[in-house]
């Protein structure tokens, strides 16, 4: 039963988009593209984020590995 609900789902989803693609014309190109730039922007920017996040733990390690170190 749960495999039908999927298959029902996805269908009215594939019939979504081509409503959408048949309403759309030649601009859907362009709404596709925008869609993809903008999950794109958020996909790099939470990685910077990641990786600004990874590199500030790191220094604070190291700045804790050397204040325990002795003179």
């Amino acid at each position: 039963m749960r495999t039908f609900l999927y298959f029902v789902l996805f269908m009215a989803i594939a019939v979504g988009v081509i409503f959408l693609a048949a309403v759309l014309g030649v601009h859907g190109a362009w709404y596709f593209a925008w869609l993809v730039g903008t999950a794109m922007i958020v996909l790099i920017s939470a990685a910077g984020g990641a990786l600004l996040d990874a590199q500030e733990e790191q220094a604070a390690a190291q700045a804790g590995a050397d204040e325990r170190k002795p003179v």
